[in-house]
């Protein structure tokens, strides 16, 4: 009995020893519970800890990446905004079969790799204190003065220095908004306001005190002269009224030209059109001037053509012509030893001129002539293309293009009657007289593609119709014009529709018009979209020549 208590008091005891084991086992089960708890917390604290710093991080790069982005979204908003109150349809000055959003989104490079703004600005902007001196010799119209801009340190020149042109009436509000946009982007002394100021003085002034300063040892600024380029923001006229400035170092042989690229504001942009810079100021524009300025910085260099015109007048006459005619004191006309049919007056006034695109004379600038006096006389009633092509529609009626016979009024009588054509051409130095049908109502000579907003009147000829005709293919760089007929006003709708092809009459080096004295009374001509009413003189010949400038101009490839 002894053994079997001693057992049992064993087994109890036994019992009681693995209960303490549990017990332990339990408490350092809960221990490690324990620990793991707060490792765990830990762990969770640090991992707070890091998820509350790369949302730090995230909140920093997404501020920068919004203030970079900030332009883009608000044109994402203008793009959804502008796709909620328009669809997509045809634009008045666009080719048709295109239509006008798609252009002004791809045309103009929106879709494209995204530009980076800081980077950008670092390659054009031009160091303070040489922005500040010309822009003071711009202002004052010194060269060479004590601006009391001292340079501490030498400063290295930027990759690709661009001074802007901005015509800030052009575009509507749009020319003004991308003058403070790029004015806030490059700099305000980098950006000039051709309605503020002349693009001669900055040719005469801004660009000679760089040539001061690089004289002077300035190895910045001569870097930067001879790196300048120049872009653009306006229409064709603003476009031909900078390269008309630029003329000037070619005369004085101040070398090298800044090149020049262009940002359309304009109506027609045909000059925009044919070197790749497209033909309408997008929608979606900050992203696209940045991209425009890109392609500026690294397009190649392309070559145009200019074309001087002298027209005569008789002394007696008051004419209003446009600002880019202005009296020449000497002239080259001696047409009574030339065989000319019609006589030379003695006393007579010659008016000179440059165009880029084109030279018109008839019934198309007659349009444009009524046209820009209405618009002139009730700019109300020009509020946008679509009513700008209404209106030129009504005045192609009532001039007479379309419905009224040619022979009721002289004046709209074919131009056979009134006009002799001479041309020379590459291989001879003697004038020829070309005669055209009578049915032709306006003459063009065309140095670009583009005409009329983007539309191509010479075509695309065939080889054997070159070779038939004696005509080349047609450039902006050969030295030729190319000479077409528009006839009544259907056949000029089918043309400017792109669904037939001018009449074409010749490829000239040289171009002479010879007006015959006559019933009529004054001829419509235009040059690059500004036309003018010419008196005719009533007992002599009026006659207007056209021939190459010697210099071209040079022009960025926006492709």
């Amino acid at each position: 009995m002894s053994d079997v208590g001693d057992d049992c008091l064993e087994q109890r005891e036994m019992s009681d020893v693995g209960e303490d084991h549990l017990e332990q086992k339990e408490m350092s089960d809960v221990g490690d519970d324990c620990q793991e708890q707060r490792e765990m917390s830990d762990m969770g604290e640090d991992r707070l800890e890091q998820k509350e710093m790369s949302d730090v991080g995230d909140d920093c790069l997404e501020q920068r990446e919004m203030s970079d982005m900030g332009e883009d979204r608000l044109e994402q908003r203008e793009m959804s905004d502008l796709g909620d109150d328009q669809s997509v349809q045809m634009s008045a000055t666009r080719s048709p079969t295109r239509p006008w959003l798609v252009e002004s989104f791809m045309g103009r490079g929106v879709l494209g790799v995204r530009v980076d703004k800081e980077e950008l600005r670092r390659k054009i902007q031009i160091p303070d204190y040489i922005r500040k001196a010309f822009s003071e010799a711009v202002r004052s119209k010194y060269i060479g003065g004590d601006f009391d801009f001292c340079v501490e340190e030498v400063v290295d020149p930027p990759d690709s220095p661009i001074v802007v042109f901005v015509n800030s009436k052009s575009g509507g509000r749009q020319g003004a908004a991308l003058k403070g946009w790029l004015q806030n982007f490059v700099g305000e002394e980098q950006v000039f306001d051709i309605s503020l100021i002349n693009p001669l003085d900055f040719v005469r002034y801004g660009l000679a005190s760089l040539e001061h300063l690089a004289w002077t040892g300035d190895y910045c600024a001569k870097q930067i002269r001879n790196k300048l380029r120049i872009m653009v923001a306006g229409g064709d006229g603003t476009v031909g009224w900078v390269l008309g400035c630029l003329g000037e170092l070619y005369e004085y042989d101040r070398m090298p030209v800044p090149p020049i690229g262009i940002i359309p504001l304009g109506t027609g942009n045909d000059l925009s059109r044919s070197f790749g810079w497209g033909g309408s100021f997008p929608f979606v524009w900050r992203s696209a001037v940045k991209r425009s300025i890109t392609k500026a910085i690294t397009g190649g260099i392309c070559l145009l053509d200019s074309w001087r015109v002298m027209v005569t007048i008789k002394s007696q006459e008051t004419v209003l012509l446009p600002h880019s005619l202005k009296r020449i004191n000497e002239h080259t006309f001696r047409y009574a030893k030339e065989g000319f049919d019609g006589s030379f007056p003695k006393d007579v006034s010659c008016f000179g001129g440059v165009f880029y695109n084109y030279f018109s004379i008839g019934m198309d600038a007659q349009v444009a002539y009524g046209f820009h006096h209405l618009r002139d006389e009730k700019p109300f009633l020009a509020q946008g293309p679509i009513a700008n092509k209404l209106i030129y529609s009504g005045y192609s009626c009532t001039q007479g293009w379309f419905f009224t016979p040619c022979l009721s009024d002289p004046g709209l009588r074919g131009l056979k009657n009134i006009v002799r054509l001479y041309i020379k051409k590459t291989d001879s130095l003697e004038w020829q007289q070309v005669r055209f049908p009578s049915s032709v109502r306006a003459i063009i000579a065309l140095n670009l593609h583009n005409y009329g907003s983007g539309r191509q009147p010479w075509g695309h000829l065939k080889p054997e119709y070159m070779e038939k005709k004696g005509f080349v293919e047609s450039d902006s760089a050969d030295g030729l014009l190319e000479i077409f007929g528009l006839k009544e006003g259907w056949h000029a709708s089918f043309v400017m529709s792109e669904l037939i092809s001018a009449k074409h009459i010749a490829q000239a080096t040289s171009v002479r018009l010879e007006i015959k004295p006559g019933d009529c009374k004054g001829a419509f001509m235009q040059m690059d979209g500004e036309p003018w009413k010419h008196p005719i003189d009533d007992e002599h010949s009026t006659f207007v020549d056209i021939k190459r400038v010697p210099n071209q101009s040079i022009m960025i490839n926006g492709e």
